[in-house]
C-alpha cells in the first residue's frame, strides 16, 4: 500500500503562484508514475498532470499547459505541482495519485486551492 500526503494549498489571488507537494511512502517511489488531479465543488475529479517514474516525461491537461509544471524528486519520495498564473477556475481540492496495478490510487486527503478574482 502507498500513503500519500498532500500539502501546499491555500488562498491566493488570480495571477499568483502556489507549489503543491505530495509525500509518498510505502512502496519504492520510483517504481510508479505519479499524477495530480483536482475536484471542484459539484464536479467530477479530473486529471491535471502526470509524471513518469524517472521524471523524464510529463503530461498535462490542456487547461493547465504552460501554467503548471509537475516534477518529482525520487530521493525525497515527493512529487510537486508548480502552479503559476492561477485563475479562479483553478479553485478545487487537489489530490496526488500513484499509478499502481493499472489505475490511479488516491491515498491522501487532498489540499484546497482557492483563487480569488
Amino acid at each position: 500500500q502507498v500513503q500519500l500526503v498532500e500539502s501546499g494549498g491555500g488562498l491566493v489571488q488570480a495571477g499568483d503562484s502556489l507549489r503543491l507537494s505530495c509525500a509518498a511512502s510505502g512502496r519504492t517511489f520510483n517504481s510508479y508514475r505519479m499524477g495530480w488531479f483536482c475536484q471542484a465543488p459539484g464536479k467530477e475529479r479530473e486529471f491535471v498532470a502526470a509524471v513518469s517514474r524517472s521524471g523524464g516525461n510529463t503530461y498535462y491537461a490542456d487547461s493547465v499547459k504552460g501554467r503548471f509544471t509537475i516534477s518529482r524528486d525520487n530521493a525525497k519520495n515527493t512529487v510537486y505541482l508548480q502552479m503559476n498564473s492561477l485563475k479562479p477556475e483553478d479553485t478545487a481540492v487537489y489530490y496526488c495519485a500513484a499509478y499502481l496495478d493499472g489505475s490511479y490510487y488516491f491515498g491522501g486527503q487532498g489540499t484546497q486551492v482557492t483563487v480569488s478574482s
